[in-house]
């Protein structure tokens, strides 16, 4: 009975370490990171420097490229990322996108074709990537101020097996005193932005 029962115990101990998710190595200061996005990544409304890759790459020593292009779709980014992979060979690329295909009302299954896509690109490239969830556009979220990031990022994160840092920008945009306008972070959004983007990439090892 007692051998039984060690078994049992190791058994539970053994699942326990399989769930637990790997911590990844630190990149050092000065490796080259891609933040691939729309205009929530571009900085809409503020000041290059105000704008949360900015942010990070003062937070972290990182060169952090501003990928992000005010409109795109992730088909868009689909299309740029092979050149932009080429040109800064970066060590990790942060994918934000999706809004502009919710706004749109685009397919979600094209929507999440192309963010698995942009996936499988950037590991071919040598590069590791952090998928970032884009909330819903709701009235009833804006309402009660409180926006949700849909399901197919986690989809998309668990099919790819990615890390995904699924509500910062949804509590910033929930928060009316963090707009500039109805979908974009004002400067003090994209400082909140920025430290909750930088948490989260400590939490997952990148970021020391």
């Amino acid at each position: 009975m007692r051998t039984i029962r060690w078994l049992l115990l190791l058994a539970v101990v053994l699942l326990a370490a399989c769930g637990e998710v790997e911590k990844q190595a630190a990149l050092p200061a000065g490796s080259v990171v891609l933040a691939l996005g729309d205009s929530l990544t571009a900085g809409a409304g503020v000041a290059s420097d105000q704008a949360w890759p900015a942010l990070l790459a003062a937070r972290t020593g990182w060169l952090v490229v501003n990928g992000g292009v005010n409109g795109n779709t992730s088909a868009d980014a689909l299309q740029r990322l092979p050149a932009l992979l080429e040109e800064h060979q970066p060590a990790l690329v942060l994918l934000t996108l999706g809004g502009n295909d919710m706004l749109r009302r685009l397919p979600l299954p094209e929507t999440e074709a192309n963010l698995a896509r942009m996936v499988v690109l950037c590991k071919a490239a040598g590069a590791q990537i952090v998928l970032l969830g884009t909330p819903q556009p709701s009235l009833a979220g804006a309402v009660l101020r409180k926006l949700s990031t849909p399901e197919f990022y986690r989809q998309v994160a668990k099919s790819q097996q990615v890390p995904l840092i699924e509500d910062a920008i949804a509590e910033v945009l929930s928060d009316p005193l963090l707009k500039g306008d109805q979908i974009h972070p004002n400067a003090e959004g994209h400082t909140l932005l920025s430290a909750k983007i930088h948490d989260a990439l400590r939490e997952i090892g990148y970021a020391g």
